[in-house]
C-alpha cells in the first residue's frame, strides 16, 4: 500500500508533462522526488531516526535542486530553449495514450528509485552503518552533480560556443550524470540490507538499474549532439579521446555505438 501511495505522489507531481511532454522526465522528475521525500517524512514522522530522516530530506534537497535548476533554465535561458527546439521533439502530435504511457512509466520509475528508503521505513529496520554509508555516497553525488552544473553554466557564460572541459569536466565528460548515478547508488546501497522478499528487491533493482540506463542513454544522446556540434574541432577530438564519458578512471570514451541506449 505504501509503495502505491508514493507512486500516486509521483504521478501527481510529474503530471506537468501534459503541458510539455519532456517535463515528464525533467521538471516532473525533480519535483516528484522532492514530493516523495516530503511524503515519507510525513508518513513515518513518529518513527524516524535522525539518519533515516536525513535520507528522506536528501530526496527533498535533490528534487528541489534539480527541479529548480531545470525550471530556471526553461524560463530564463532563451538560447537553451532555441537549441532544444532543434534537438527534442515538441510532442505536439503525440497522442494522449502515448503521453499517459510515458507519464505512468516515469512515475513508476521514480517510485522504484526511492523505494529502498521507503522499504527500510516500512519494514522497521533501524538506521545502521550501511545507511550511513549510503547517505554519504548520496551526499557526494549531490555535491558532484551540483558542482558540475555550476561549472558548466559558468563556462558557457564565458564562451557559449565552446564545449566544456574545465573543472570536473577535465575528469569525466558527463560529471552531472556521474553525480546522479552516485546519488542513486547511495540510496540503493544504504537500504540493501532492509529489503524483504522478491517484490521489494524487484522494485528497488528496477529503480536503480532503470536510472543507470537512463543516465547512459542521456550520455549517448549528449555525445551524439556534441559530435555534430564540435566534431570538426581538433581540440574537442583530443578531449574525447582521453577523457572518459561517464565514469572517472574507467576507459570508456564513447557510447554512441550502443544503439540500445535509447533513453
Amino acid at each position: 500500500m505504501e509503495f502505491w501511495l508514493i507512486f500516486a505522489v509521483a504521478m501527481l507531481f510529474s503530471a506537468c508533462g501534459f503541458k510539455k511532454y519532456v517535463w515528464f522526465i525533467s521538471l516532473g522528475y525533480g519535483f516528484a522526488v522532492a514530493a516523495i521525500g516530503a511524503a515519507l517524512l510525513l508518513m513515518y514522522r513518529g518513527s524516524l531516526s535522525a539518519l533515516s530522516a536525513f535520507a528522506c530530506v536528501l530526496f527533498l534537497v535533490y528534487g528541489c535542486r534539480l527541479g529548480g535548476y531545470l525550471a530556471f533554465r526553461e524560463l530564463k535561458s532563451s538560447s537553451y530553449n532555441a537549441k532544444m527546439k532543434t534537438e527534442i521533439k515538441s510532442g505536439d502530435g503525440m497522442s494522449l495514450i502515448a503521453k499517459c504511457a510515458i507519464w505512468l512509466s516515469a512515475a513508476l520509475l521514480y517510485a522504484c528509485e526511492t523505494s529502498p528508503v521507503l522499504f527500510r521505513l516500512k519494514n522497521g529496520v533501524a538506521a545502521d552503518a550501511l545507511l550511513g554509508v549510503g547517505v554519504c555516497i548520496s551526499v557526494c553525488g549531490l555535491v558532484v552533480e551540483s558542482t558540475a552544473d555550476l561549472q558548466k553554466n559558468a563556462a558557457k557564460r564565458k564562451n557559449p560556443q565552446r564545449f566544456v572541459d574545465t573543472g570536473l569536466y577535465r575528469i569525466v565528460r558527463c560529471p552531472n550524470y556521474f553525480g546522479e548515478m552516485l546519488f542513486w547508488t547511495g540510496v540503493f546501497v544504504g537500504s540493501v540490507n532492509a529489503l524483504h522478499g522478491p517484490w521489494q528487491w524487484a522494485a528497488a533493482l528496477t529503480g536503480y538499474l532503470g536510472i543507470i540506463y537512463v543516465m547512459f542513454g542521456g550520455a549517448r544522446r549528449l555525445e551524439m549532439r556534441q559530435n555534430r556540434t564540435y566534431g570538426s574541432d581538433p581540440t574537442y577530438r583530443a578531449y574525447v579521446k582521453k577523457t572518459p564519458i561517464m565514469l572517472p578512471l574507467l576507459p570508456l570514451y564513447s557510447v554512441e555505438k550502443y544503439k540500445w541506449l535509447v533513453a
